[in-house]
């Protein structure tokens, strides 16, 4: 398998974990009193298991394979990178969620593609042609229906700052993109955004007065932390070695699909009606995307 297709493949497996975890978190997040002392601990959970992948990973390369040392430029990019993608976009999100419907969470969350479409040519150097323009349209499309129908999308505050939060993200992967190489593998940014990410969230939630709700969680909603940072651990990981091999365009058209996934979960558990035209437009756009990124131009690869 080549290295394009392997990272699309790669983004098909984070579409699955991210239908999933939409879902999960929807119904997490109300166990909670407040949603960012949910989302830090959540947050906490994946930085360990992903500084410890770093660690575990970076003991195994080559001492000659290792590349130079962390300058002070990289540690800012670093930071950066734990500012928009592993901190401040959560709060948005899960403070966000805990006012908004799952469905219309993953639209919103999904249109992560058009930011990353309109951000990746100018300063990615990414060709878009006619099949991601197309790919795109039935992805948007296909969201709408499946948030409710074409047009009718509903918007509130909990929506706002979904959006506010999807904007960030698309920033953190056109960052994360340029970073990617020899020097910061996706191991070490994955790491380092759940880990710094999760620093900043705690030193948010001391200064709020809130460190002691994280003290004092309950079994029960230890439990929920568990298993949404292991699916936390999971989207990261995939995610970002999915970018080291693909156009960051493909692959987050080809998240979208996790929007199928979560809508799928509704039906099957809470009785929610599968909307068929919104799913088929899902799947007839992941379809396209799919193959227009295995015929993009060569993107810009990195050791995983």
């Amino acid at each position: 398998m080549s290295v394009r297709a392997t990272g699309i493949a790669l983004a098909f497996v984070t579409a699955l974990v991210s239908g999933v975890s939409i879902y999960v978190n929807g119904r997490a997040v109300k166990h909670f009193g407040d949603a960012t002392v949910y989302t830090t601990a959540k947050n906490a959970v994946a930085g360990v298991l992903l500084v410890a992948l770093a660690l575990a990973l970076a003991a195994r390369r080559p001492r000659e394979a290792a590349g130079p040392p962390l300058g002070r430029r990289r540690w800012v990019a670093l930071f950066a990178v734990a500012v928009i993608g592993g901190s401040v976009p959560f709060v948005l999100f899960f403070e966000g969620l805990a006012r908004a419907e799952a469905t219309q969470a993953a639209f919103i969350q999904k249109t992560l593609v058009v930011w990353v479409a309109l951000l990746a040519v100018p300063l990615l150097g990414e060709r878009i042609r006619g099949p991601h323009v197309l790919a795109i349209a039935l992805l948007v499309a296909g969201q709408a229906w499946l948030a409710g129908h074409l047009g009718h999308v509903a918007f509130g505050v909990g929506e706002a700052m979904i959006l506010a939060a999807t904007l960030l993200w698309s920033v953190e992967v056109i960052l994360v993109k340029k970073l990617l190489g020899p020097a910061l593998s996706p191991s070490t940014l994955a790491a380092a955004r759940m880990g710094l990410g999760t620093g900043l969230l705690l030193a948010w939630l001391a200064v709020t007065g809130k460190f002691g709700e994280l003290t004092g969680l309950t079994a029960e909603q230890w439990r929920w932390v568990l298993l949404t940072g292991l699916l936390l651990t999971a989207y990261v990981a995939t995610w970002y070695a999915a970018l080291a091999r693909a156009q960051a365009v493909d692959v987050t058209a080809v998240l979208v699909f996790g929007a199928v996934v979560t809508a799928v979960l509704a039906g099957a558990v809470d009785g929610a009606t599968l909307n068929a035209v919104g799913t088929i437009l899902l799947v007839a756009g992941t379809a396209v995307a799919v193959w227009a990124g295995l015929r993009s131009p060569r993107a810009k690869e990195a050791p995983a």
